[in-house]
């Protein structure tokens, strides 16, 4: 008989257990703490790990999703995250008959960034508008520049179309905030007070109704102000201009490289969690079938 054979009986043969040797199995079973069984909280230790994985799995596909167009309430934003380049910005007319708080952003690579801050400065007056803030920063190969330009509300799609042909467009962003309606709602406060005030100096001047007109004025006083103010401030549209000028930097997304070595250490934790409920079920079978 070859030693294949031989292993092969061994294996078919069913050897049972002498009895003394089952009861002191037994016995040593019973001696020892009772086995740790896999309960529904054990499972539930997993959901974490589980959670981990798709957390990065989602994290991945963000990371790899390109941008697009992003429509908000009371607001219009439009961005790209690598846009091919422009000739000319397009952004959108102020709506006629209503007072709107409008903000525009442009990233721009130019030739020169010194020559083009003068020419951005230049159109920016020549529209009735003036600087805000203005920051520059140039080296020998390279420069970044940083400007808060004002421009009447009338002129800002005029403003963005000269700008933009400054450089490259490599970013734009348009915001519009209705404020007619905070107006309309002021306007009508207003009234109702001077209603309440014509009705008091209607009635006999007595000390207290006196601080009553007193203190309904000082509020419609107030009222008006504030809405002034904010027709004064809507006036003007805010232009945001980046300049950036010399070779792109290569930004090295460290997150990002790291994503596929936290994603297969993940998958190792998931299954090394998987092969160690396994074996615990095969020892409850084989505790609970001595």
């Amino acid at each position: 008989m070859s030693q294949r054979d031989v292993l092969a009986e061994l294996r078919t043969a069913q050897v049972e257990a002498p009895a003394q040797l089952r009861a002191r199995v037994r016995l040593i079973a019973a001696q020892a703490p009772p086995p740790r069984r896999l309960t529904r909280r054990r499972l539930l230790l997993a959901v974490p790990a589980l959670a981990a994985a798709a957390a990065i799995a989602v994290a991945v596909v963000v990371s790899t999703r390109p941008s697009g167009t992003h429509v908000t309430h009371g607001s219009v934003f439009r961005a790209e995250a690598q846009p091919a380049p422009k000739a000319a910005a397009s952004a959108p007319a102020p709506p006629n008959g209503r007072v709107v708080r409008y903000g525009a952003s442009l990233r721009l690579r130019v030739a020169g960034v010194s020559d083009a801050v003068k020419r951005a400065l230049h159109v920016t007056s020549a529209l009735g508008g003036y600087p805000v803030s203005v920051h520059v920063a140039t080296a020998p190969h390279a420069g970044t520049a940083q400007l808060v330009l004002r421009v009447p509300r009338a002129h800002v799609q005029e403003a963005i179309s000269r700008l933009s042909a400054l450089g490259t467009i490599v970013g734009e962003q348009v915001d519009l905030q209705d404020l007619q309606a905070g107006l309309n709602a002021t306007d009508r406060t207003i009234a109702r007070l001077q209603r309440q005030i014509a009705l008091l100096r209607a009635r006999p001047q007595t000390p207290a109704v006196e601080r009553q007109i007193a203190a309904l004025t000082a509020r419609v006083a107030a009222l008006q102000r504030a809405e002034a103010a904010t027709r004064r401030a809507a006036h003007y549209a805010t232009v945001r201009l980046a300049l950036v000028s010399g070779t792109p930097a290569k930004h090295t997304h460290y997150v990002r490289d790291a994503l596929p070595w936290l994603g297969g250490f993940a998958v190792a934790v998931l299954l090394l969690l998987a092969w160690h409920l396994a074996r615990r079920l095969r020892e409850d079978a084989l505790l609970r079938n001595p």
